[in-house]
């Protein structure tokens, strides 16, 4: 069982700057890769970045290429979302999530097996 906590949200202006971390628990967190998921009111959610679970792989959904990043830290069990150059459309509720990974370099924007509970991300001047 892993838990995942999210935080660092809020409000911030546009062309703002955000990072989010998800800290979890569990003695395993370096063999699940992860992910960062949001959901914007009104619309389905979908995937934001994802990274390997040795952190030598990253996927990024074309939206947020060159604006954000993800990195993990396994001492420290937490993967961070580095969010800049923020948009209004960038406002959405942003999950965490972890999927057992087969490979190191194994990146996943689906099927995953844990979810945090969500940090609400508002860009809004």
């Amino acid at each position: 069982q892993v838990q995942l906590v999210e935080s660092g949200g809020g409000l911030v202006q546009p062309a703002g700057s955000l990072r989010l971390s998800c800290a979890a628990s569990g003695r395993t967190f370096s063999s699940y890769a992860m992910g960062w998921f949001r959901q914007a009111p009104g619309k389905e959610r979908e995937p934001v970045a994802a990274i390997s679970r040795s952190g030598s792989n990253t996927y990024f959904t074309h939206s947020v290429k060159g604006r954000f990043t993800i990195s993990r830290d396994n001492a420290k069990n937490t993967v961070y979302l580095q969010m800049n150059s923020l948009k209004p459309e960038d406002t959405a509720v942003y999950y965490c999530a972890a999927r057992w990974a087969v490979t190191d370099s194994s990146v996943y924007t689906g099927g995953m097996d844990y979810w945090g509970k969500g940090t609400l991300v508002t860009v809004s001047s």
